[in-house]
């Protein structure tokens, strides 16, 4: 009964641009299945109400729908879309952005046997499990608020610290937990995550970034590839050829400079890439794309 209620709040409350009345509440609405869009995926719980979701990191596949949710605890490079979605039964999610500080404060009212082990390795940067009965409920007020903006300011701070202790003390608990932890693997590789997407366009040593991590080279590789699902090589390329994609929505003409603003130092290097990642070369693209900008 939750999940009927639910899909009927999103899909009174769902806005194009994502947003809600609620500080770091999304709601997400697609009345068709649109291809696999490349973005970067934050720090998120994201509850799907209706339709299925399939979401790609890597080499990795996530399915998930009516029921389930998806953690993410790092900033990871993923294409995500609906596959099955329609205008009569559109598909519906809600999403919480996760605040490390917040989970942290949580952290320090429990007491430490009500939580789970976090273990001495990084877990990986994506998980879906089925929802409790009790996750949804409290997402199911959370959303509910909507529809009485005089609460929110009071309340919702509150169901977030509910959300969060269901997460922390369920399934994917050990990642959430880790997540609110300064000093765990997973936040010494969110920060290398964090350092390598902010400096995208800069060649590196895999030495000289464990060392920021405080980590021997073995061992960010392994906990490095736990949580993205890739090398740091690899996960550097995704996001060059992110904002080069992006780039080229907007200045089409110009791919040999775009390569190089993304950092590649070879265009048939970057054509290349560009291609086995997309599927279609970067000037049929960028074609593409700027189509699409100007439809109406």
């Amino acid at each position: 009964m939750a999940l009927d209620e639910l899909r009927r709040l999103l899909a009174r409350h769902a806005r194009p641009d994502l947003t809600t009345g609620i500080d770091d509440v999304l709601i997400f609405r697609a009345d068709r299945p649109y291809p696999p869009t490349p973005t970067v995926f934050g720090r998120v719980l994201a509850v799907v109400a209706q339709g299925t979701k399939r979401l790609a990191l890597g080499d990795h596949v996530y399915h998930y729908g009516a029921g389930q949710y998806l953690v993410a605890s790092v900033d990871l490079p993923v294409s995500s879309h609906f596959t099955e979605a329609s205008p009569e039964l559109p598909g519906l999610g809600v999403g919480l952005n996760l605040d490390p500080a917040a989970v942290a404060d949580v952290l320090l009212q429990a007491a430490p046997g009500d939580l789970p082990d976090v273990g001495h390795d990084a877990p990986s940067g994506l998980a879906v499990s089925t929802a409790p009965d009790e996750l949804l409920d409290a997402v199911l007020r959370l959303v509910r608020l909507l529809d009485q903006p005089r609460d929110i300011p009071v309340l919702a701070p509150l169901v977030k610290r509910e959300i969060l202790w269901r997460l922390i003390t369920g399934e994917q608990g050990a990642m959430v937990r880790q997540l609110g932890l300064p000093d765990s693997s997973l936040s010494h590789i969110a920060r290398s995550v964090r350092w390598i997407r902010d400096n995208y366009m800069q060649r590196f040593l895999v030495e000289e970034v464990a060392q920021q991590a405080a980590m021997s080279v073995s061992a960010f590789h392994r906990n490095f590839f736990a949580v993205t699902a890739m090398s740091p090589i690899q996960f550097q390329k995704q996001i060059r050829l992110q904002h080069a994609r992006l780039q080229l929505a907007a200045d089409a003409d110009d791919i040999g400079a775009v390569s190089r603003r993304v950092g590649y130092g070879s265009l048939s290097q970057f054509s290349r890439e560009y291609r086995r990642q997309f599927g279609v070369p970067p000037s049929q693209d960028a074609t593409r794309l700027r189509t699409a900008v100007t439809m109406p």
